[in-house]
């Protein structure tokens, strides 16, 4: 972003010399802390802080955009783990309106993964091209189904009951608000052909959303020239566009989403149900992603569905990611036993400290045009900020959504505090669903004993995602711009032309830069 600098008295602003900028006096160069690293050592989010920069704009002129993958653009770089505990089509589609993107879990079995991605390529879309459709012949009670499981019960009616069919007439809440018998047909209180507002097949979405405000309807169909349904508009669609303007949207405008999979042969059918149900990208999810399974998976995926993007990993060095660049990944998921319920470091001893493997592998992936996602370790907005300041193009986050309204689950108290309970997918009870296919390498039944690389456990409400989500960009802009920072652009810029300013923390820095010295506070988010 180009911006006017600051004068004073018409001169610009004075630069420090080289000798003090030498001395450590303005903080450390990334290089000198990740590479120069006399001490050998591997660093956290909460080791490192960064210095303060300049600030010539104001917080509205931040621009945290950014691409999840070669292919795909986010306006937030927020992304939700693949998390049986965090992710379905309520967290998918949620975090798609506010702007970033949802990884659907898999411990579903295929067709009910597919179901979710359709879920949410449903939810917000300009037309939307196979809405569900019932016959004249179909009843209030199959109405009532519609509307419990998809929670819509605006259906067109077709003579076939199918999309395609010839448009006979169409039903809203209000047609059965006041049918009491259940049996009753849908021919008997639809609103008829010759009563609706339609548009033609080819007509623009401008064009159809002007139609659809002059009638006053809830939904316009699109027909052809046979009076077959091509298409369904909806006035709801209208006023999430204006509530949403940072929507996650493909050409279709409907909502971006992704899947995970796994490494095992029967996940290349699973592959082809989340293709043909719409998925914009998958995640092929693996505790450790150099592996000769997710090296066939890729280039598998990138062969048979080449309109879906790939995410590879976990990694934590540029070794492993290049296998997976060479393989042809869109994206790579960097973190190897960090998150807050993972234990894959305490028990198989691999891993690495989160912010260094950040560094390394962004900058070496950032050769080949292959953006990274840091996945996990992510406990504040500070810890977002500095994720994208090691080269992290977005965060994917497991215990930073896992208490909202629309993660899976029921709140339940406990000593008189709102949770939810969240659990990692190596844990023993997520294994038991069918995560253990992220960990165990073999099918051979002597080689499955389980062995858990996470824990259960529970996190505190944090309420619903529209207004959470906000939060979390507003704190990540506020930090950019104390670091004099006005765009991600911006940031990598600067950190790989050592332009930008760290130091590490001693425990007691790290214990001084958090609340202390009170006898009680209460810390409140927004």
């Amino acid at each position: 972003m180009s911006r006017k600098p600051t004068l004073i008295k018409g001169q610009p602003l004075m630069e420090v010399d080289e000798e003090t900028l030498n001395s450590g006096a303005c903080g450390f160069t990334a290089t000198e802390i990740f590479v120069k690293n006399p001490g050998r050592v591997a660093y956290t989010y909460d080791d490192l802080i960064m210095m303060p920069g300049h600030i010539g704009f104001g917080l509205g002129d931040v621009d945290i955009s950014t691409n999840v993958t070669k292919n795909i653009k986010l306006q937030l770089p927020f992304v939700s783990s693949p998390m049986d505990t965090v992710t379905e089509a309520a967290m998918a589609t949620a975090i798609a309106l506010q702007g970033g993107l949802g990884i659907i879990h898999s411990n579903f079995s295929a067709a009910d993964q597919a179901a979710e991605v359709r879920k949410v390529k449903r939810y917000k879309n300009g037309f939307i091209t196979d809405p569900v459709c019932l016959s004249p012949e179909h009843t209030v009670e199959d109405v009532f189904k519609i509307k419990s499981t998809l929670g819509y019960s605006g259906i067109p009616i077709t003579d076939s009951g199918d999309m395609g069919g010839k448009l006979v007439g169409i039903i809203s809440n209000r047609d059965t608000s006041f049918v009491d018998d259940p049996t009753v047909k849908v021919k008997e209180f639809m609103t008829p052909r010759d009563k609706l507002s339609v548009a033609l097949d080819g007509v623009s979405l401008r064009e159809a959303n002007d139609i659809l405000k002059a009638s006053k309807k809830g939904k316009l169909p699109v027909v052809n020239e046979k009076d077959e349904l091509v298409a369904l508009i909806a006035r709801t669609d209208l006023q999430k566009n204006r509530d949403f303007p940072l929507a996650s949207k493909d050409g279709n405008k409907q909502l971006l989403v992704g899947a995970a999979i796994g490494t095992r042969p029967e996940d290349r059918s699973r592959a082809a149900e989340l293709a043909e149900a719409g998925v914009d990208v998958i995640v092929v999810d693996s505790s450790q992603g150099d592996s000769l399974y997710q090296l066939d998976m890729v280039q598998y995926l990138k062969e048979h569905f080449p309109g879906v993007d790939v995410i590879g990993g976990n990694v934590v060095t540029p070794s492993q990611a290049l296998h997976l660049i060479q393989a042809g990944v869109d994206g790579l998921r960097v973190g190897m036993g960090i998150g807050s319920i993972c234990t894959t470091q305490e028990v198989c001893a691999v891993g690495r400290a989160q912010a260094s493997a950040v560094y390394h592998v962004a900058k070496f992936a950032r050769k080949y045009g292959v953006p990274i996602v840091a996945d996990g370790g992510i406990k504040s907005t500070g810890h977002i900020t500095k994720a994208l300041s090691c080269g992290a193009s977005c965060v994917m986050m497991g215990s930073m959504l896992a208490g909202t309204d629309e993660a899976p689950g029921e709140y339940f108290y406990q000593d008189g505090v709102r949770l939810k309970r969240y659990r990692g997918m190596g844990s023993l009870e997520a294994m038991e669903k069918g995560s253990e296919k992220r960990y165990v390498w073999d099918n051979n039944s002597a080689h499955s004993i389980k062995v858990a690389q996470g824990v259960s456990g529970a996190v505190q409400d944090k309420g619903t995602l529209r207004r959470y989500i906000p939060y979390l960009s507003q704190g990540v802009k506020h930090g950019m711009q104390d670091a004099g920072l006005d765009s991600l652009n911006d940031v990598w810029s600067k950190l790989y032309s050592d332009k930008l300013r760290f130091e590490i923390r001693s425990p007691a820095a790290q214990k001084e830069g958090g609340v202390h010295g009170l006898h009680s506070y209460q810390k409140r988010l927004y």
